[in-house]
């Protein structure tokens, strides 16, 4: 089978056309085409008025190796790797030793899955609620301003990428093509199979919740445990080596390979590693605003005439300025057709962040607007200091949006001439429980705003109307990443300094958004596999 890229047609074409495609770009003749299927297809948006679809197509053809030889310097065609997941290890007959996985996001997921696939049966300790429970107790803070710390858009079975857009792509590299793996056990729990294909693919929040259950039965079924409500507050560690977790309710569950997994808000079980002496340090993250524009004024300034077109759906964007202070500004985690949600994890703070359905079709769009801080600038000293300065400016959030869980907001023409707001125009904002009109200038560091009031004219430069002054900026958006990495070996994904630890995901710095770090969970996943089976 050959792999075959960079076939463009219009946006409005006939599925005849990629085969008349396809047999002049092989010069071959009809007959010899035998079959094709879609690997993957994009879009070249760069003309507004001349959208193309970009394919590329895995095809059957006779006279396969004479067509490959004549065509051996093209490089849009080759032969099609083989993308299919294969296992490194099975489990012995004996089980000496079960996996424990502490966190039931996206990583502590695939790793579970992956290990219960191959006969681990392993334990997963989450200290939120199953998805369905979870879901109530979340909507409890947007409707009522009532937290449950255990129980919200950080915690519980699904991990934060459930209240998000549901994007499953990424930038990482991925040789033994993992990601192709988390994409097709997300299809046989019930996504839709254009995400094996379209180049930006995206699930939504709802069809989220229904998947992550299936996910949850199919390890079980296979011999794997889950227990929700079941914070690890300690690790038990002799000789630099993992012996036991002890829950909060006192219960001691004894392993010697224990994958954590706990997302980028985990800050209390960072502060427990910390004092157990497993080795961390700071790492850069970004914070900043949530954006919000009417939809159609991003879909027009994107898509042009195209705008709304059933194959486009909402128009995104993804835009970086470079400023004058030395900071980049960026658009982060952009949600088209969605809505800016309340994500605080911890009572007295605020935090902000989006989310999508998979329809996408909300009157808004939102992105963060960001601006990335290192340690070694802006929190030296300390490997906790960047969660302190999160939890600082989620505390000054709170209090400027009035204490009550509202988010400190602002009209964009008011925020560029450093004024308070007083009403909302055009915009009205999504988040809930409420924006409250402020002035957002000590709302987050000076250079963060000076360099946000910088790049917004910038970004409208390439998106018309981006500056516009009846849009809302809603603080603040401060868990763009984790504040830590829970440093590992290359080899054996092990903790530097504590071994059959595995730190995974967004939480140990190893991964950003749900596909790469389901990944990240199936590379630990095999580490484990392969230590417990002697190989």
């Amino acid at each position: 089978m050959l792999r075959v890229t960079e076939i463009k047609l219009p946006l409005e074409h006939k599925p005849s056309e990629i085969n008349a495609a396809l047999i002049k770009k092989l010069a071959i003749n009809a007959a010899d085409l035998v079959e094709y299927s879609i690997f993957k297809r994009g879009v070249d948006a760069r003309k507004a008025n001349a959208i193309l679809l970009v394919y590329s197509l895995d095809v059957t053809i006779k006279g396969e190796a004479k067509v490959l030889a004549k065509l051996s310097k093209d490089p849009h065609v080759k032969l099609a790797p083989d993308t299919s997941y294969k296992f490194v290890a099975n489990a012995p007959a004996i089980l000496k030793d079960r996996p424990v996985i502490v966190g039931l996001g996206p990583s502590g997921l695939f790793a579970a899955l992956i290990l219960a696939q191959s006969g681990f049966k392993p334990l997963v300790l989450e200290r939120g609620k199953a998805v369905r429970e979870r879901t109530k107790d979340t909507w409890d803070l947007w409707r009522k301003s009532k937290l449950n710390p255990e129980s919200n858009v950080q915690f519980g079975e699904g991990g934060a990428g459930t209240f998000s857009d549901g994007k499953l792509y990424s930038q990482i590299k991925d040789p033994n093509h993992y990601g192709r793996k988390v994409l097709n056990e997300f299809v046989k729990a019930g996504a839709p199979e254009e995400i094996l294909y379209v180049s930006h693919p995206h699930i939504g929040t709802f069809r989220l919740v229904g998947m992550v259950e299936k996910m949850r039965e199919t390890i079980i079924a296979l011999g794997g445990e889950i227990r929700f409500n079941s914070r690890v507050d300690d690790i038990e560690i002799s000789n630099n080596q993992v012996q036991a977790v002890v829950l909060a309710n006192g219960e001691r569950i004894a392993t010697n390979h224990l994958v954590l997994a706990v997302g980028h808000s985990a800050r209390d079980t960072f502060e427990m590693i910390y004092k157990r002496g497993i080795y961390i340090e700071a790492k850069p993250f970004s914070i900043g605003f949530r954006i919000e524009h009417p939809q159609s004024l991003i879909d027009s300034a994107r898509h042009g005439p195209n705008a709304q077109h059933p194959i486009l759906g909402a128009a995104d964007y993804k835009l970086v300025h470079h400023a004058s202070n030395g900071r980049s500004v960026y658009s982060f985690c952009m949600c088209p057709g969605g809505t800016v949600v309340a994500a605080t994890s911890e009572e007295g703070r605020v935090v902000t962040n989006g989310m999508s359905q998979y329809s996408r079709n909300e009157r808004n769009a939102n992105a963060g607007i960001v601006v990335g801080i290192t340690p070694e600038v802006d929190f030296p000293g300390h490997p906790l200091a960047g969660m302190e300065l999160q939890r600082q400016w989620e505390s000054q959030a709170y209090l400027l949006g009035g204490s009550t869980y509202q988010a400190p907001g602002q009209l964009v023409g008011d925020f560029l001439a450093n004024q308070p707001s007083t009403q909302f125009g055009e915009v009205t904002p999504s988040y809930t429980p409420g924006v409250h009109l402020t002035n957002l200038d000590t709302a987050l560091p000076e250079y963060v705003i000076s360099a946000i009031r910088e790049a917004i004219p910038q970004f409208a430069k390439q998106i018309k109307g981006f500056d516009m002054p009846d849009a809302i900026l809603t603080g603040v958006e401060t868990r763009t990443s984790s504040p830590i990495r829970i440093k590992r070996n290359d080899d054996d994904l092990q903790s530097i300094n504590t071994k059959g630890l595995y730190p995974t995901g967004e939480g140990a710095g190893y991964a950003g958004g749900i596909l790469s770090a389901g990944v990240d969970g199936i590379r630990v996943a095999e580490a484990v596999a392969l230590s417990i089976a002697g190989l």
